[in-house]
């Protein structure tokens, strides 16, 4: 195949995408809805078009080669281009499809699951695939085009190079057991006198809770580290340490005790964030849903 027909091919740009994305030709296939030969045979074909692996294979896992890395953000620019040529048609004709990356990470904002319903219900044509993350693995994808938007907790600094707008803001509680109880003010320093149970660095829960730590000057012990907050909840519900997370998630486990801090109080923020410029008309639409 010569240049001039690679070009339009954006189905072996979506494959390789795909695969990139997912880390493996059996997870793309799954994403695609094809079986993994398939996905196999359109990457060989694209290699062998381009001249290069784009992609090194052992036993374990897909990686990118150099060749790769160059690849993908420029693959994945060529359908975001395409896709917003199909939406300016479409919107001419009174119609908004389109798919749309919004990345997110557990519990972030109960709010998120109305503005999808409400996005679905006005434009039944737009395809919505959420991917889920720690915070600085949606940030990178963010800048790599991976992710169209995003609801998630940023800091100052990781805001940098984006477009934010603040949704919800709230401090963190204590989470105990039903049974636990506090002489006065329940501080930090209780809470570093107790099992912890933490979640795994990368996480802006995590995040929140190191820096008001470090504020008020108290070291803590981490008993058990969890990257699932239902696995946390469980383990303060049956005492085996105590968690520290913003409000609005511990009220999803009622039978769990809430403590409010003294003082030092971890900051949770969360926001809609998306790469600055003109949003695709898509993407616009489920903002105004969001916001």
């Amino acid at each position: 195949m010569g240049l001039g027909g690679f070009l339009v091919d954006l189905r072996q740009m979506e494959v390789a995408v795909a695969v990139a994305e997912e880390g493996g030709f059996t997870a793309a296939a799954q994403r695609l809805h094809v079986v993994q030969s398939a996905v196999s045979s359109t990457v060989r074909a694209l290699e062998r078009d381009l001249g290069t692996p784009l992609f090194e294979r052992t036993t374990h896992r897909v990686a990118l080669t150099p060749a790769g890395e160059a690849f993908i953000p420029a693959a994945r620019a060529a359908l975001r281009a395409a896709e917003q040529a199909r939406a300016a048609v479409d919107g001419v004709r009174g119609q908004l499809r389109g798919r749309i990356t919004v990345g997110t990470m557990q519990g972030v904002w109960a709010g998120l699951h109305r503005a999808l319903a409400g996005l679905r219900k006005e434009h039944p044509g737009v395809v919505v695939r959420l991917r889920q993350a720690a915070v600085v693995d949606i940030r990178r994808a963010l800048r790599d085009g991976a992710v169209d938007l995003a609801v998630v907790a940023l800091d100052r600094q990781q805001q940098r190079g984006l477009e934010t707008r603040l949704l919800s803001r709230e401090e963190m509680v204590l989470v105990t057991s039903s049974g636990r109880e506090f002489a006065g003010p329940v501080t930090l320093a209780d809470a570093a006198r107790l099992p912890l149970v933490d979640f795994s660095p990368g996480w802006a829960i995590r995040h929140s809770v190191d820096q008001a730590f470090r504020a008020a000057l108290v070291e803590r012990t981490t008993t058990f580290e969890v990257n699932d907050i239902v696995a946390a909840s469980e383990l303060v519900r049956h005492d085996l340490g105590v968690c520290i997370m913003p409000e609005s998630i511990a009220a999803r486990f009622p039978d769990l005790a809430c403590h409010r801090f003294a003082q030092h109080a971890p900051r949770w923020k969360v926001m809609v964030v998306r790469p600055k410029g003109e949003a695709p008309p898509a993407v616009a639409a489920l903002l105004r849903h969001i916001t």
